[in-house]
């Protein structure tokens, strides 16, 4: 049962991804390729690859924490897992699909903040856990960079 909640836990965050998906292939070629976008923003190319292995080392350290904690740390840890998931796939349909730069600005800023709680959670529970989160903190981080910048050049343009 142990390797089936793996997998299964591990494969959880991609559904989301994938629904995402739906969003961003409708718009990226023709809303998005519009924008005033910073140089160094990767090619869209990169973005599936990464987002599948971020969501998938994630969706693991769930399961680590699931198996390990108990109590209160436990709920405490998996509720901010859940609550950063909620706004990890949120922030899709905000961006590609109802075109809310400033939104989806606020929106990933609070998702980097809960990534970051649900680090410090994860940490006594399990730290391996709590190190895979780490280069999603620091791809969300840029992502929210990325995203504040195209919000600012284009906010003229969106009125």
């Amino acid at each position: 049962m142990s390797i089936l909640q793996a997998v299964g836990l591990s494969v959880l965050p991609n559904i989301g991804g994938i629904a995402g998906s739906y969003f961003t292939r409708k718009n990226v070629k023709t809303w998005y390729e519009s924008l005033d976008k910073p140089s160094w923003r990767p090619p869209n190319w990169y973005f599936a690859p990464v987002w599948t292995t971020l969501y998938t080392s994630m969706g693991y350290a769930s399961y680590l924490i699931f198996k390990d904690g108990v109590g209160d740390s436990r709920k405490l840890a998996l509720g901010l897992y859940g609550s950063q998931l909620a706004l990890n796939w949120a922030w899709t349909p905000l961006f590609f699909h109802y075109h809310k730069l400033g939104l989806s600005t606020i929106e990933i800023s609070l998702l980097t903040a809960n990534i970051a709680a649900c680090i410090y959670a994860f940490y006594p529970i399990n730290k391996t856990a709590a190190y895979l989160l780490v280069p999603y903190l620091a791809w969300v981080s840029f992502a929210s960079a990325i995203t504040f910048n195209v919000w600012r050049r284009n906010s003229k343009k969106q009125q």
